[in-house]
């Protein structure tokens, strides 16, 4: 399901406030609806789109043609869906078990479940700035949200409710691309630790069989 499927009712006029409240200040918004609005901000900036409101209503009604909203705009408004989905899902496809290949899950993050194809790889789209970087092609983003969502640390994090939580950790992902370069001490003081919570997670189920720890 569509996660945008539930603006299909809304009233335009509730679109026009929080429009208003978004160009005020961006970061009053919950994050999807920021990334939402940022799409239609690309009509306005970048393909000369007018009324930006009731281009978000036409694109979210259900007895509007999609086609009124045109193809780049749309196009834009896919890879940020794209993104949300790095975003929402990319723990289910890190690099985490050195054992095994990951079971498959779905659904994928290929691009065309996100309405987008092979052939716009090489096309360049604002949707980049959602991450923090210029106008780039979709293969420089997906390789960005590669490397950040989809390697040796899994993040999740989407299910908070709270955006200003959200943010930071966004914010904090972004500084080293969820890349930290650890020293050698470092490395051996998480080992460390990570040995503990296991030998004290161990010692609970000894002592506690069956209890909800």
């Amino acid at each position: 399901m569509d996660r945008f499927s539930f603006l299909n009712a809304a009233h335009t006029e509730f679109f026009a406030q929080l429009y208003d409240q978004y160009l005020e200040n961006p970061d009053s918004v919950e994050p999807s609806w920021r990334s939402f609005f940022q799409g239609f901000d690309f009509g306005m900036t970048t393909y000369n789109e007018e009324n930006p409101v009731e281009q978000i209503v036409n694109f979210a009604s259900n007895n509007t043609d999609v086609s009124l909203v045109s193809d780049k705009l749309q196009k834009e408004f896919n890879v940020l869906k794209l993104i949300d989905g790095y975003r929402s899902r990319g723990h289910l496809f890190t690099k985490t078990n050195p054992v095994r290949e990951r079971r498959t899950t779905s659904p994928t993050l290929e691009i065309t479940n996100f309405g987008l194809s092979s052939a716009d790889l090489n096309t360049v789209f604002d949707a980049a700035k959602a991450i923090n970087r210029q106008p780039c092609t979709l293969q420089e983003i997906i390789a960005h949200l590669e490397t950040i969502y989809c390697q040796h640390i899994g993040v999740e994090y989407m299910y908070i409710r709270k955006p200003e939580i959200v943010d930071w950790v966004q914010k904090k992902l972004g500084v080293n691309d969820n890349q930290p370069n650890f020293s050698a001490d470092e490395k051996k003081s998480i080992l460390n630790k990570l040995n503990q919570a296991v030998s004290f997670e161990d010692f609970l189920h000894t002592k506690y069989v069956g209890q909800k720890r």
